[in-house]
């Protein structure tokens, strides 16, 4: 781009931004809080085709009415508000796909000192939170965003047609972008134009990163698009398990955090699966069972108890053997219990529960 285009475009930018703010002086002073510059033309990594990207934060409702989209030059520009209690949180929280938007803003005008402290508090708390070590609040935040993957995955074996299929794929690809962001507590900084540079250059990646996302891209046929998106899927989870078992100190069990655990297991699946083996009722017993398994992860994971794969014994032609294998895992369930020195809550008559209750 030569200096007489990109000089017509900066100078069309500033006719547009003091547009803008001379419509706040005038329309909406006590609604618009900040303005601000973020974006290709925030960075410099813009053409003659991009639009103004403005972060406008508004104090009230009535800021919403600033809003515009129209298109100038044969280039597509949307005004619009971003409220404080919602994108601007979430960024500061690095909850956000957008953080960069927050920590590079290049504020254009506040409508008082107060509005910018308010900004700034949010921005601080933000680059607090990326300048932080690789640990697990950034590994659980990537949860969010590989769940949704996971979702959108689903989406790719349940569409019927190359575009619903593809369209999923992205959704696959997007996820796990910002769920490497989140995995390596960073942000992009330069927006989608520049996404596969930024992560490639993260510390924690696929080896072959580049090639798990152009083969989604790439991919002709419906079986080609679930394949490679299931491959990036699985290769990003296996690196944020195994980040998760090097990053997060993991808990053991003591004496307060496992308290109720083995009497709330014999309350809500012990005697469902008895008696659905009784009754030979295999669809109570499945649902039961996994019932029981997931409460069991969520032990192992909360309070550091071992891990039991319960639902690889359920067989719809033998349901007795679940009740054999619960009955033992409760046994190994009451070890931890042992060793710890707890006992079980458990009372053989009213008047003795009554004591125990009253007297807590």
């Amino acid at each position: 781009m030569n200096e007489i285009i990109k000089k017509k475009l900066l100078d069309k930018n500033e006719l547009l931004i003091n547009m803008v703010i001379e419509r706040v002086k005038r329309d909406f002073l006590e609604d618009i809080a900040i303005i601000g510059l973020t974006g290709s033309f925030s960075t410099g990594d813009f053409h003659e085709k991009s639009d103004l990207d403005l972060v406008i934060i508004n104090n009230t409702e009535k800021g919403w009415e600033i809003s515009d989209c129209f298109i100038l030059d044969d280039v597509g520009y949307d005004i619009y508000c971003t409220p404080w209690d919602s994108r601007i949180q979430e960024q500061s929280t690095l909850e956000s796909s957008n953080v960069s938007s927050l920590t590079d803003l290049k504020i254009l005008y506040y409508a008082t000192p107060e509005d910018l402290e308010k900004l700034n508090d949010f921005r601080q708390k933000a680059l607090d939170a990326l300048a932080n070590p690789i640990g697990e609040a950034c590994l659980n935040r990537a949860n969010k965003w590989i769940d949704l993957a996971k979702q959108a995955y689903s989406n790719t074996m349940l569409g019927e047609d190359i575009g619903s299929v593809r369209y999923a794929s992205a959704g696959v690809l997007y996820n796990l972008v910002n769920a490497l962001v989140s995995m390596n507590n960073t942000c992009i900084k330069r927006g989608i134009k520049r996404y596969l540079e930024e992560i490639r250059s993260f510390r924690y990646v696929p080896d072959d990163l580049e090639s798990l996302c152009m083969s989604i891209i790439e991919a002709h046929t419906i079986e080609d698009i679930r394949k490679t998106s299931f491959n990036m899927l699985n290769s990003v989870t296996r690196l944020h398990s195994t980040m998760c078992d090097n990053f997060i100190v993991k808990p053991v069990p003591t004496f307060d955090n496992l308290g109720g655990t083995y009497e709330e297991l014999w309350c809500n699946y012990r005697n469902k699966i008895l008696n659905s083996v009784t009754t030979n009722d295999a669809s109570y017993v499945f649902l039961s069972a996994f019932g029981a398994h997931e409460y069991l992860d969520e032990m192992a994971t909360e309070k550091g108890t071992k891990k039991y794969e319960l639902m690889q014994y359920f067989d719809a032609s033998n349901l007795p053997i679940m009740k054999e294998k619960l009955l033992e895992v409760m046994d190994e369930y009451l070890e931890e219990y042992d060793k710890v020195g707890r006992e079980v809550e458990r009372f053989t008559t009213f008047e003795q529960l009554y004591a125990h209750y009253m007297n807590q």
